[in-house]
């Protein structure tokens, strides 16, 4: 029989051992991202200095807002990082905090559920090259990812672009 403190000892180790894939950044804060969807660019700001840029595909609509659950799209405004997942089956990711309280009402007035779980993730090997094939997230190659999680801390202001 497994004993619970032999578990618990388990968990901590394979936590431990996902996030020794993810290399360590000792850099500038990241204060902001910068999406601009129109041109598929991404940046990663320390207040107004540029520290990283990253080309990007969206999802398999991905003009206009996101007003509703699997229309393909990826929000338009400012939202936060709200929450992380070294075991995304993207790869990592960083969750978006769509739907924030504006997106919910206009939602709801329209008889619409806003959807959610809007992402900053990898590409799986299956995607690579396939232009905009995600619900609604932002994908990156992995190897970018790895460095985008090492660098972007919950709560980072995020501000996504036509």
């Amino acid at each position: 029989m497994i004993s619970r403190r032999s578990m618990m000892v388990g968990a901590a180790l394979g936590v431990a051992g996902c996030s020794a894939k993810v290399p360590q950044y000792k850099g500038p804060e990241v204060t902001r991202i910068q999406v601009f969807k129109g041109k598929r660019h991404m940046q990663l700001l320390h207040n107004n200095n540029l520290l990283k840029a990253y080309n990007f595909q969206l999802g398999f609509a991905p003009t206009g807002h996101k007003v509703r659950e699997g229309d393909g799209r990826t929000p338009e405004g400012a939202y936060l990082i709200d929450r992380r997942n070294p075991y995304s089956r993207f790869h990592l990711s960083l969750g978006i905090s769509y739907p924030n309280a504006n997106d919910i009402a206009y939602a709801r007035a329209n008889g619409l559920d806003p959807g959610g779980d809007i992402f900053i993730h990898g590409t799986p090997s299956r995607a690579v090259g396939i232009p905009d094939w995600t619900w609604g997230c932002i994908a990156v190659q992995n190897n970018e990812m790895d460095e985008i999680y090492a660098m972007v801390k919950n709560g980072t202001k995020i501000f996504i672009y036509a």
